[in-house]
C-alpha cells in the first residue's frame, strides 16, 4: 500500500508517534509519505490506499491545522481505510472520565471534519518541559505533580506504549491490506 501520514504536532511527540508508525508500515513493505499538516498543501489522496492522521490535544481539543486537512480531504479519506491517534497525556491514565472525555474530543473532530476513520486510537503522550515556554512550563508541573510525580521536571518523561501501538497499527494495517 502507499500509505499517508499527515500530523500536528505542538512539542514533537506526535511527529516522533507518526515516524514511528511510517517505520512500522516500511517495515511490512508498504509505502509511506510523512507530511506535517501545516505543508500538506495541494496534496493529492488519489495516489494513497491508506491514511493515518495523528494530532495531539490541548486545551480540549487537536491543532486547527490538522482538522483543516481533514476537513479539506474529509471525502477522500472516509473512502479509504483510515486511522486517526488523537496524542494525550490523559491517554496515559486509567480515569474513566478522561477517557471519556478523550473520546469525546475525537468524536467532535471527526464529526467536524466530516471525516469517518476506519479506528481511531489513544497515544500516550509525553511530558516534554525542555519545550514548554514559561507559562505552559508551570502549569504543566502542576499537571505532573497531580498525576506523576516521578515525572522529571527538566527533561522529556515519555508515556507512549510503543508495544501497544505496534500492535494496534499491525491490527489496523492488517484491515487496511483486506480493504485495498
Amino acid at each position: 500500500m502507499n500509505i499517508l501520514i499527515a500530523y500536528a504536532t505542538t512539542e514533537g511527540q506526535t511527529r516522533k508517534i507518526a515516524q514511528f508508525c511510517a517505520s512500522q508500515c516500511i517495515a511490512k513493505g508498504h509505502s509511506v509519505e510523512v507530511i506535517a499538516a501545516t505543508d500538506a498543501t495541494d496534496l493529492s489522496l488519489a495516489v494513497f490506499d491508506a491514511a493515518i492522521l495523528a494530532g495531539s490535544v490541548h486545551v480540549g481539543k487537536v491543532q486547527d491545522t490538522l482538522a483543516a486537512f481533514a476537513g479539506e480531504h474529509a471525502h477522500g479519506l472516509s473512502a479509504m481505510p483510515s486511522l486517526f491517534l488523537q496524542v494525550s497525556l490523559a491517554a496515559a491514565g486509567e480515569d474513566p472520565a478522561e477517557r471519556a472525555d478523550l473520546d469525546k474530543i475525537a468524536k467532535a473532530f471527526c464529526e467536524t471534519s466530516g471525516w469517518t476513520p476506519t479506528r481511531v486510537l489513544q497515544v500516550a503522550g509525553a511530558f516534554r518541559f525542555t519545550e514548554y515556554d514559561f507559562f505552559k512550563r508551570w502549569a504543566m508541573y502542576w499537571i505532573a505533580s497531580q498525576k506523576d510525580e516521578a515525572a522529571s521536571h527538566e527533561d522529556t518523561t515519555e508515556y507512549t506504549d510503543w508495544t501497544q501501538l505496534t500492535s494496534d497499527l499491525g491490527a489496523w494495517m492488517n484491515e487496511a491490506e483486506a480493504r485495498v
